[in-house]
């Protein structure tokens, strides 16, 4: 039987206290996400019954919600996406590149997130693909995979991009592949210095366009006037972009994006406890070093569904998105010639589709194989096993 503390649980149990106080001031998309986390993997949701071959244990699962914010559907959802991105991969070194929002930008998205947060992919882009293109720099066309987040480790509004991008590119002519120096890929003064004056730019213009909305303590930023001495001490600030070094090979690649491409704000993981005190979950305090970064927070249950709320996104936001080398449907042709100028074998192609690993969890009696048999539809509950019957379907005497 679980043991262990969920999302879930305190959406189930808070939630509709939270609901009720909050009524009018929740989006349709917050609502739907609550209502997915409390009835993931329940009877509301519709399942099936599995039986092992071997023993003849039976099990009922029920079927997951499948939301992109739920801490419990994103496992299965990462597996696929790293297994279509495993062929995209090239024998270089990469890099982790991240850019930042400063808090006061921060606090504008939050009133407008798929205006500003789109914003944030662009600049953030066009950023890295100018000063590569630059022949001062690197001097060749890149590919970029980039990752948005909108949380720190407590939950707080922090957006930024995470960046994974090969250590080299094409050069202009598209010829040659152009490697960057074994642990430098770009310098981040550059990219911070381009990425502030781009996205500042175009912040404006949206501002201009009518495109932002401001509420509450910000109301007053509609003004434009307001506006731009508002973003004043911001285009002073050192903007952060931060370069880690580059990943061991290809496979560590792949481990970084499976804990980075399908998180939620909060794993199932970092929970603690959940009690009348509230909830306490583990966090990382970057202000700290060593062991004392790691930390433990309690925050009232209302308070911790709120924090969990600012990082639902709008419904159709792509938070994963590819650039230059790996945008666009003529990506598998672009990564076949530079393994052509790299020398490497290509991936096999297959005509077959191949079938997904089936991770339904083994047998908890004898470790046998489990198999299906039979489903039932949402709001139902699975039937009794039938009388004489053997879990692979035959009957017994």
């Amino acid at each position: 039987m679980r043991t262990s503390i969920e999302v879930a649980d305190i959406f189930r149990a808070a939630g509709p206290a939270y609901r009720a106080a909050r009524a009018g001031h929740l989006s349709l998309d917050q609502l739907k996400v609550m209502s997915a986390i409390e009835t993931c993997r329940t009877s509301v949701m519709g399942g099936h019954t599995e039986a092992c071959t071997d023993c003849g244990h039976w099990r009922v699962a029920y079927n997951s919600c499948r939301n992109r914010h739920c801490p419990r559907c994103q496992g299965a959802a990462a597996r696929t996406w790293l297994a279509e991105r495993e062929a995209d991969l090239l024998p270089v070194g990469y890099f982790h590149v991240v850019f930042t929002l400063p808090a006061e930008i921060a606090d504008i998205a939050l009133q407008n997130q798929a205006a500003v947060y789109g914003l944030l992919f662009q600049a953030a882009s066009e950023t890295m693909t100018t000063i590569a293109a630059d022949p001062k720099h690197l001097g060749a066309r890149i590919g970029i995979t980039a990752v948005l987040h909108t949380w720190g480790s407590a939950m707080t509004h922090h957006p930024h991009i995470h960046m994974i991008v090969p250590g080299g590119g094409l050069s202009p002519d598209a010829s040659r592949w152009l490697s960057s120096r074994p642990a430098f890929l770009l310098p981040v003064r550059v990219l911070g210095k381009l990425f502030r004056r781009l996205f500042l730019a175009r912040l404006t213009a949206l501002h201009d366009a009518g495109r932002l909305a401001f509420y509450g303590s910000m109301a007053h930023l509609a003004d434009r006037r307001a506006f731009l001495r508002y973003l004043a001490p911001v285009r002073k600030k050192n903007w952060v972009v931060y370069a880690k070094p580059p990943f061991a090979g290809p496979e560590t690649v792949l481990a970084y994006l499976s804990r980075y491409t399908h998180r939620v704000a909060i794993s199932n993981s970092r929970l603690i406890r959940f009690n009348k005190a509230g909830v306490t979950f583990r966090y990382k305090d970057y202000r700290r070093a060593g062991a004392d970064r790691q930390q433990s927070m309690t925050l009232a249950a209302d308070e911790f569904i709120r924090r969990f709320l600012l990082h639902v996104l709008p419904k159709g936001f792509h938070c994963i998105r590819h650039y230059g080398l790996l945008a666009g449907a003529t990506r598998k042709g672009r990564l076949d010639h530079v393994r052509q100028l790299l020398r490497v074998v290509p991936p096999a192609a297959t005509d077959t589709p191949v079938d997904p690993p089936d991770v339904r969890p083994s047998c908890p009696c004898c470790g046998g194989h489990m198999v299906v048999i039979e489903t039932f539809e949402r709001s139902s509950r699975p039937r009794a096993p039938p009388h004489g019957i053997h879990p692979t379907g035959t009957i017994t005497s």
